[in-house]
């Protein structure tokens, strides 16, 4: 529990484009919460889910059905871009996943990929009840932590405890989503540059389906705190596409200054890792919530 505490967990969200609409059939699924400036506990959370589980449950059916929310819970950072129907946050970890695997060599031959595809797979568990909260929300760094580590307490050590006989697999989730918050391990600052990346891939994908009528530059400033040349290249593959895509619209999107810096092409600048460059102040904000992982 102590190194939950001790852990700073990321948060940023994307914005999807598909059409965008005030109308989001994902709004009534969302993590059930009291109001953001409320005094927040996982009881408290419990007592507004239909059907709350057992005290001492048998099985890992009650751990299944908590984490079956994260299949409706949006990321709500392209919410706050009014897109319709955004992915959720187990869509987001379902492709880091795939990401994970498909780490290029010689990188991968420095990797425990099995465990970075754990890691991908838990990282955000605990959003399942503490909902995924953006710097927006006024929630500090400190407060989310404690959610989210009195939340992977419960599930791993209450939901998934001896009576169920899969107290081994809580263990590991529970230590696998400590790695990954202390992003102290080579495996885990791999999938913080994955999640990094995953979001710049959703972010061109909701501009092109909104055929040039949305421009999401606010979530390109993740791209510059990407640390592994591997996954740099990843993205720069990402921003050609996006550069392409609005050429093919005839206009300029935003954010090009930090795409010139990390392909290289701005007055002879090369890339800038960590920089912030080009942010709206939502984007300061969310960087001086945790800029070690914005995305």
């Amino acid at each position: 529990m102590e190194r939950a505490k001790r852990a700073a967990h990321h948060v940023i969200n994307s914005s999807e484009t598909d059409l965008i609409s005030s109308s989001d059939p994902n709004t009534s699924a969302t993590a059930a919460a009291p109001p953001l400036d409320k005094p927040w506990s996982v009881q408290q959370v419990l007592t507004t889910l239909p059907g709350p589980p057992p005290s001492n449950p048998t099985s890992p059916i009650p751990f299944l059905h908590i984490v079956e929310r994260l299949k409706t819970t949006p990321r709500e950072g392209w919410r706050r871009f009014s897109i319709s129907s955004p992915e959720s946050v187990a869509d987001h970890m379902y492709r880091m996943s795939i990401l994970t695997l498909l780490c290029p060599s010689p990188l991968r031959k420095k990797l425990d990929i099995p465990r970075c595809t754990l890691l991908a797979l838990c990282h955000d568990m605990a959003e399942s009840l503490v909902g995924d909260i953006t710097p927006m929300d006024g929630v500090t760094k400190a407060e989310k932590a404690r959610r989210e580590g009195e939340t992977m307490e419960y599930l791993t050590k209450q939901l998934l405890g001896v009576g169920t006989g899969c107290e081994e697999g809580g263990t590991l989730l529970r230590e696998a989503w400590e790695e990954y918050e202390e992003s102290v391990t080579l495996e885990a600052k791999f999938v913080h540059d994955i999640d990094k990346l995953e979001l710049v891939i959703q972010m061109m994908e909701y501009e092109r389906r909104g055929q040039g009528q949305v421009d999401l530059r606010e979530f390109l400033r993740v791209a510059e705190n990407i640390e592994m040349e591997e996954m740099k290249e990843w993205c720069r593959d990402v921003l050609r596409e996006r550069q392409d895509f609005w050429d093919g619209v005839g206009k300029e999107p935003g954010g090009t200054d930090i795409s010139k810096r990390i392909l290289g092409r701005g007055d002879g600048e090369t890339e800038v890792d960590g920089k912030v460059g080009g942010e709206t102040v939502e984007g300061k904000e969310e960087a001086e919530m945790d800029d070690r992982n914005p995305g």
